[in-house]
């Protein structure tokens, strides 16, 4: 399911509190965006049409929650990025953030205990 960056900021919201209404995530993007009420309703709509989020109405309002979880579109974001621009490797990735000194101390620390666990798993 793609994502666009503006969706996801809503997506955001949903996943930090559900259910909201359209109201409430106005207001909860009051301070990361400068997003009008029409605006954000419209991105609501984008995202329940691709099924992403789900619309329940009470009285006159409707309450938005997510469909999609964080960790499945966190899974589909990182495996569409590696295959666009690694082939698929992780490898390649991390020799990447090495080669321009984005590791840091802790990173590299947390990256030879994982390979150390796969080395022990059975």
């Amino acid at each position: 399911m793609a994502i666009s960056d503006a969706e996801a900021v809503v997506m955001d919201v949903l996943w930090e509190r559900s259910p909201q209404t359209a109201e409430d995530v106005v207001a909860a993007l009051a301070g990361r965006s400068d997003w009008a009420e029409p605006t954000v309703k419209t991105l609501l709509n984008r995202l329940l049409n691709k099924g992403a989020i789900q619309a329940t109405k009470e009285g006159r309002r409707y309450f938005y929650s997510p469909l999609l979880t964080r960790q499945a579109w966190v899974q589909q974001q990182s495996e569409g990025l590696l295959e666009r621009l690694f082939g698929g490797r992780v490898a390649p990735l991390v020799a990447h953030f090495s080669e321009r000194g984005k590791l840091s101390a802790q990173d590299i620390a947390d990256l030879k205990r994982l390979v150390q666990e796969l080395d022990d798993a059975p």
